[in-house]
Formats: structure tokens, C-alpha cells, sequence
């Protein structure tokens, strides 16, 4: 981002414009018992479920389209300036930082208005904050939806992160969504096999083959690791590879590093756990990668399905719904254990640390822990149409009553206000 030059609307440039426009600009917040909330869009996950959910609560927001690319322009500080005296806004909202700049300069100038900005991290801030200075900020209240990533983002500075996980947006994920008869299935999953990620990443990692080759032979014991991110596991179990990540020639090659390995183990995570669905004829749905790596017969599979327009009325059309959780997050639950049961469908996920806090085990939420337990209790609920429906009565309760983006919204205005008003 170009550094700002706080520019004032075409009347005010003068001092006597300048002081007033700041005048404005600086007003108490959080003064009203629904906020005024300035959210940065740009297309990207989460911001239309936060949008939905504001308009649920009755809250007044404005979007802020972000540049393409996801970072500010001078452009792009002219109008949070004009929407900042115009709309006079309680709080602003982004999400995994987009539009800050690495050198924290839009975060001072947050300051300068008195404006509490909140950062919502829902991927992993190491690999989105890597080694960028100036990011922590007394105006910026850190949220993330991994509990792990609390600790890590406090030691870069943060003065206030708090734990919001992922939730549901119960409006779109509801009961009697229409669906396909070619989505029919006593079993299914929904993802991503992660073979174009990683296509992407060999090519920007092809000048350092050895890395590369390191990197992709760590990956198994990454994903077998109790580590949560790649690069403690580096520190702690690979050596030789920590070694030519530190020699690496920059920032970005080192991050690319970080998520070869962890999307390699993820897509290895992913593959031994879908492979065992095999005996029921699962459907698979996602890329063209799953055609490549999963064996000749026993898979039918079906291309991409949008998330808002296909998934609401694909969930139902399965008798269990399957889920193998992203090792970007190996402690938290993704939207699918929120989003199936919330449109009245029955889910079977890997078991996450952060769940139990989340579903009452064995009564809200169905779990596997290793892959060879998978077969096992697929057919039990295959088998068992009646503990399956109390399950998901008994998730969709628990999703209605906790775990809708209202709550997350409500869970963070707490914070802000707190902090701000």
C-alpha cells in the first residue's frame, strides 16, 4: 500500500479543513445499543456471512470495497476517510488483515481517528503475517477462529486477541433447501483435493528443488505431528530443511516453504481418509485432482459446488456427510460441522481438540479419530437412521442456539466494547 497522505475532501485541504475534518472524524463510539460497523469487503471468505448476519442483528454497516488485490491505495484511504466522517462508524471490520499494509501505516492511521479496527483471522496468521513488521496496533482487537493462533498472535504484540471460531449462516444452511436428484448419496464429501495449491506452489519454489523435494518428504510426519504449524515442526523434527528455509532468499520463498508442507500433508491427510469411503460408492465433489489420485472404481464424482448457491440443498441429499478438517488448523472445526447440521443433514468429521467445547461429543456431533476407525462408524450410521436423526436434532438445536454468525458478531461486539466505547 502506498503510504497515505491523509488527503481531505476538495474543501477542506486547508488547516482550518484539516482540524475540522479530524474534529469530525474523532467521535465517542459504541454509544447506541446496535453499532455502526465499517466492514472491507473484496469477495473473499466469511464477509458475506458477516454482512448477513449484521443485517439479521439490525446493525448499520457499510462495505467498503477493497482495490483488487486486497490491499489499500490512496484511493482506497479517501474513501474510508469520507466514510469514516460521513458514516461515522463504531468499529471497522476486516478479515485475515486485508487491506492493512506490511507497514502498519493504514493502522496509524486508525489512530489518528480514533477508530477501533477488528481483524478476523479464519487462516493462519503465520503464513498470512509471516515476517512482516509494524502489524500490532492499541487500535487493532485481534479475533481468530483457531484457539491455537491465540498465544502466537499475542508474542507478535497483539494487545488484545480473542478466540471467535467459524459458525453457520442459519438463514442460508436451513431445512427444505431444494437439491439435485445427481447429488443422491448414502455418502459424500465436499473439498478440496489441494493438487492445484500445490501445482502453484512447485512453480514458485522451482529454483530451490531440494527444498521442494525436503519439503514434500516432511510432509507425512507433519501430518502425523502433534505441531501445529510447519514451521515448529521444522524446528523440532527436521533439521536439514530448517536449515534451507532459513538460507532461503526472501519473505516469500519462505512462506512458500510453510505451505507446500502443510498443503502437501493436508492433501495426504485428506487422500488416506477419503480412500477408505470406497466400500459405499461415496460421491466426491471438488476439483479434478481427486479424479488423478483416488483408485479406479468404487468413487463417482462430481465438479465444484458453490458454497451459497449448491451446498444447502447438497448436504441433505446424503445420508452422512463426510469431512476431513484442513492441517491449517489442526485444532479447530471449518464451517462444514456448522453448516450441515444447520440445514438438517448428518455429518462424520475427524475429531478436533477445539470441538468439545463447541458439541457435546457422541450426542451433537459424530467423530473419527484415525482413519481405520472411518468404515466402522460410517456403517453404523448407515445402519442406524434413528441415532443419526437425534444427532443432527440435537447439533441443529446446539447450532441455533450458539453457534449462528450472529453469535460470533454479538461475541465480538462484547469485545469491542469493552476495549473502545
Amino acid at each position: 500500500m502506498h503510504a497515505p497522505s491523509l488527503p481531505w475532501p476538495a474543501s477542506g485541504r486547508g488547516s482550518q479543513g484539516a482540524s475540522g475534518f479530524w474534529e469530525k472524524a474523532r467521535i465517542p463510539r459504541f454509544r447506541s445499543a446496535a453499532p455502526r460497523m465499517l466492514l472491507f469487503t473484496s469477495g473473499y471468505f466469511l464477509q458475506r456471512e458477516i454482512a448477513s448476519a449484521c443485517a439479521r442483528l439490525g446493525w448499520q454497516t457499510l462495505e467498503l470495497p477493497l482495490p483488487e488485490g486486497g490491499r489499500g491505495t490512496s484511493d482506497f484511504v479517501e474513501r474510508l476517510l469520507a466514510a469514516t466522517a460521513q458514516f461515522a462508524p463504531d468499529f471497522a471490520l476486516t478479515v485475515n488483515h486485508l487491506g492493512l499494509d506490511t507497514q502498519g501505516r493504514l493502522l496509524s492511521l486508525f489512530e489518528k481517528l480514533a477508530l477501533p479496527l477488528a481483524s478476523w483471522f479464519v487462516d493462519s496468521p503465520r503464513l498470512i503475517l509471516h515476517d512482516f513488521p509494524g502489524q500490532p496496533s492499541p487500535w487493532c482487537a485481534v479475533f481468530t477462529w483457531d484457539a491455537d493462533t491465540v498465544a502466537p498472535l499475542a508474542a507478535m504484540g497483539f494487545e488484545q486477541v480473542s478466540h471467535l471460531p467459524l459458525a453457520t449462516d442459519t438463514a442460508l444452511f436451513a431445512p427444505g433447501k431444494a437439491g439435485k436428484s445427481t447429488w443422491d448419496a448414502d455418502v459424500s464429501f465436499v473439498g478440496d483435493s489441494m493438487a492445484r495449491p500445490l501445482a502453484s506452489l512447485k512453480k514458485r519454489l522451482k529454483a530451490h528443488p531440494r527444498v521442494l523435494e525436503l519439503a514434500l518428504k516432511a510432509a507425512p510426519g507433519f501430518a502425523a505431528s502433534p505441531q501445529r504449524e510447519a514451521l515448529a515442526y521444522l524446528r523440532g523434527s527436521s533439521p536439514e530443511l530448517l536449515g534451507l528455509w532459513e538460507a532461503l532468499p526472501d519473505v516469500l520463498a519462505r512462506l512458500n516453504l510453510e505451505q507446500a508442507l502443510t498443503w502437501e500433508a493436508t492433501r495426504l491427510y485428506r487422500l488416506s481418509r477419503v480412500e477408505t469411503l470406497a466400500p459405499f460408492a461415496p460421491l466426491i465433489a471438488g476439483d479434478p485432482g481427486w479424479r488423478a489420485m483416488l483408485p479406479a472404481g468404487g468413487f463417482r464424482f462430481h465438479g465444484p459446488l458453490d458454497y451459497s448457491l449448491d451446498l444447502p440443498g447438497f448436504y441433505p441429499r446424503s445420508r452422512v456427510n463426510f469431512n476431513a478438517t484442513s492441517l491449517q488448523m489442526k485444532g479447530a472445526v471449518n464451517q462444514r460441522v456448522f453448516d450441515v447440521p444447520a440445514c438438517g443433514a448428518f455429518l462424520v468429521t475427524d475429531h478436533r481438540e477445539q470441538m468439545d467445547a463447541l458439541f457435546e461429543p457422541g450426542r451433537e456431533v459424530a467423530c473419527y479419530r484415525e482413519p481405520d476407525e472411518i468404515p466402522g462408524v460410517v456403517r453404523h450410521y448407515l445402519d442406524n437412521p434413528g441415532e443419526r436423526e437425534a444427532l443432527v436434532a440435537a447439533a441443529r438445536k446446539r447450532v441455533l442456539a450458539q453457534h449462528d454468525y450472529t453469535h460470533r458478531m454479538k461475541a465480538m461486539l462484547r469485545t469491542m466494547r469493552r476495549r473502545y466505547a
